[in-house]
């Protein structure tokens, strides 16, 4: 029976993934995890406060109580597993110093607690602010980090190089997938996109995913066999502009918009041409519009 390791559970995206997982899981669906025709088994999760595990507890996931910064902890988490999703994150508002420490230092000594136990995937969750600078179309998984814009900075920087040495692993199985801007049920991320929007350009663009396709596309990489130390962008088929943020939020549109010029067109935008040939991603909400319209933001 396969156990799977989650961290991250309590954030924004783990906390909306692991009950889907969970759901699989118990259903069954697809083909069984690993490719090794093993029976579906049990989710493990990584928390710090044992009240906040309690949820995912009722759902039917193992909890360990622990930080992801502790080798203890790490050591208990993957005993036995599988396979690792690591969702934990720090983001915006924290010290660079624990920025670094969160997602690339434990990232990586997460990477090689699972080597060191046996586990025979790991996926790691990181963010499409790692390119950088745009580069006059769609980004691909091919295109290295080009530091620069007004999104790069530890986060961005500590996530790239944790890709990197992660990757490096030798032995690991290590499936790396890249999100844009995460949204939707109820998650208050756009809302609080009209902090930046509000300075944008009028066309200035976001590139966006939503938690069902998140979800979706991290249970790709982490079942589907052959995809080995990949990379792979998750992410929706229209990004939206300064203006439509606005509209979406129920917000009058700034004047100032229409006076901008935007200084990256490119900058964000992303390409899920290869998730969508290799791994047969299609996502649920093509749009924010149609997430929109079906009352799932």
């Amino acid at each position: 029976m396969t156990v799977t390791l989650v961290t991250g559970t309590t954030g924004q995206v783990g906390r909306r993934f692991v009950p889907r997982l969970l759901a699989q899981t118990r259903a069954g669906m697809g083909v069984p995890p690993l490719g090794r025709g093993r029976e579906w088994g049990r989710v493990r999760i990584l928390v710090r406060d044992a009240a906040r595990g309690e949820r995912f507890a009722e759902l039917g996931a193992d909890v360990v109580l622990g930080d992801l910064r502790d080798s203890d902890a790490l050591g208990r988490a993957v005993a036995g597993a599988d396979a690792v999703v690591n969702v934990a994150a720090s983001f915006r508002g924290v010290p660079d110093e624990e920025a670094w420490a969160v997602n690339r230092d434990a990232a990586v000594a997460l990477g090689r607690a699972a080597l060191a136990s046996g586990v025979q995937r790991f996926v790691q969750v990181s963010t499409g602010n790692v390119y950088g600078l745009g580069r006059g179309r769609p980004l691909t998984e091919e295109d290295e980090s080009r530091p620069g814009g007004e999104m790069w900075g530890a986060y961005a920087e500590s996530k790239a190089r944790a890709e990197r040495e992660l990757l490096g692993l030798a032995g690991l199985d290590v499936r790396v997938g890249r999100l844009p801007f995460v949204y939707g049920e109820g998650d208050p991320h756009l809302a609080q996109s009209l902090r930046w929007a509000s300075g944008w350009a009028a066309a200035q663009r976001l590139q966006m995913v939503h938690h069902a396709d998140v979800a979706q596309g991290l249970l790709r990489l982490l079942h589907a066999p052959g995809t080995g130390s990949r990379i792979y962008n998750i992410n929706d088929d229209a990004p939206v502009t300064a203006v439509e943020l606005h509209q979406l939020n129920g917000v009058e549109v700034p004047a100032g918009l229409y006076t901008r010029t935007d200084p990256d067109p490119w900058f964000g935008i992303m390409s899920a041409e290869r998730i969508r040939r290799e791994l047969g991603f299609r996502p649920h909400f093509p749009t924010v519009w149609s997430a929109r319209d079906a009352g799932a933001l």
